[in-house]
C-alpha cells in the first residue's frame, strides 16, 4: 500500500474483517495460534496475534498482506535467475555509496546526539 491508500483505509480498517474474509490470512494466523511455529514455547506469538486481531493492527499489516506476498513471489522468482540476481546485487552494491560504521556513528554523534568525541589519549585511557 502507498501512503494515500493507508490514509484512505485507516478510518474504516477492521483487521478482523481481513482475518475472517481471507482464507490465506486466516490459515496463517490459525497456524500461529495453534503453536505450529513455537512448539517449544506455546504462546510465543500471542502478543503479535493480539496486536493483529484484538488491537486492530495499527500498521494494517493484514491489508498489505496480498501486496507483500506478491513482492515476495517476485523476489523468489528473481532469485532463481542467478544471472539476474547477481546483476541486481552488484548494481545495488555499486549504488549504495560508501558506508563506514565509524562515519555513521560520527554523523549520529554530531547531528542527532550533539556530542563530541572523547580523546582517549588525553583522558589517560590509552
Amino acid at each position: 500500500m502507498r501512503t494515500p491508500d493507508v490514509a484512505a483505509l485507516r478510518p474504516k480498517y477492521v483487521s478482523l474483517n481481513y482475518y475472517n474474509n481471507n482464507p490465506e490470512i486466516k490459515e496463517a494466523l490459525d497456524m500461529i495460534k495453534s503453536n505450529v511455529f513455537s512448539l517449544l514455547e506455546p504462546g510465543l506469538f500471542d502478543p503479535i496475534l493480539r496486536n493483529l486481531l484484538d488491537y486492530n493492527d495499527y500498521y494494517m499489516l493484514l491489508a498489505d498482506m496480498k501486496d507483500y506476498c506478491r513482492a515476495q513471489d517476485l523476489v523468489d522468482q528473481t532469485y532463481r535467475d542467478h544471472g539476474k540476481w547477481n546483476r541486481m546485487s552488484l548494481v545495488n552494491i555499486a549504488r549504495s555509496g560508501r558506508f563506514s560504521s565509524d562515519r555513521a556513528v560520527l554523523e549520529y554523534a554530531n547531528n542527532i546526539w550533539h556530542v563530541a568525541p572523547v580523546d582517549l589519549s588525553r583522558a589517560g585511557m590509552v
